[in-house]
């Protein structure tokens, strides 16, 4: 199961996030093989937040150069948006804790994602719709890195939703198959 999921994931990633150029800066790290997939065994908080921990730990042991990033999927546990949107907190909790505020970032992927004041349907929910709950750890040095050298940052997420918005129904198929199953 484990080998299906992260194949899921590298679909999403290969196909949305790369594809429709959502993360213009996934595609390096994606083709030098410096993603790191994790399937969380979690079924509770205290589990994921070690799982959570030992990543962070683990990156802060490998250079950028090995491992990039780390995409920590989480199969059997927070199913439900709010659930994920609460637990949430606690990693950010973690991450302050640590004190790695400032070293890793978190950016979150859910399958039925809702950004605050949209609907469910809204198009602008899938740029951070996945096949799974993920939790994504993104190194701060290196996303400061790309963001100095990258023209307009800031409209990115506008782009991105222009994309999705500029889906059709079959694309949408296509691209998000487990949101239709």
């Amino acid at each position: 199961m484990d080998q299906q999921v992260v194949e899921d994931v590298q679909q999403w990633l290969a196909d949305v996030v790369v594809g429709l150029n959502l993360c213009p800066f996934a595609r390096k790290p994606m083709r030098a093989g410096q993603i790191r997939y994790r399937v969380s065994a979690a079924k509770d908080d205290e589990t994921l937040m070690a799982e959570l921990l030992e990543e962070m730990q683990l990156l802060d042991e490998k250079p950028a150069e090995e491992i990039e990033t780390t995409l920590l999927i989480i199969p059997a546990y927070l199913q439900d948006f709010a659930d994920y949107n609460q637990f949430l907190e606690l990693a950010e909790w973690l991450i302050e804790r640590q004190d790695y505020t400032g070293i890793y970032q978190l950016a979150t992927f859910h399958p039925h994602y809702q950004f605050a004041g949209t609907h469910p349907e809204d198009a602008e929910n899938l740029t951070n719709r996945a096949p799974y709950p993920i939790l994504h750890l993104l190194r701060e040095a290196s996303l400061e890195r790309v963001l100095r050298n990258y023209p307009d940052p800031d409209a990115i997420p506008e782009n991105n939703i222009r994309r999705v918005q500029a889906l059709d129904e079959e694309q949408k198929r296509r691209l998000f198959p487990y949101l239709f199953s």
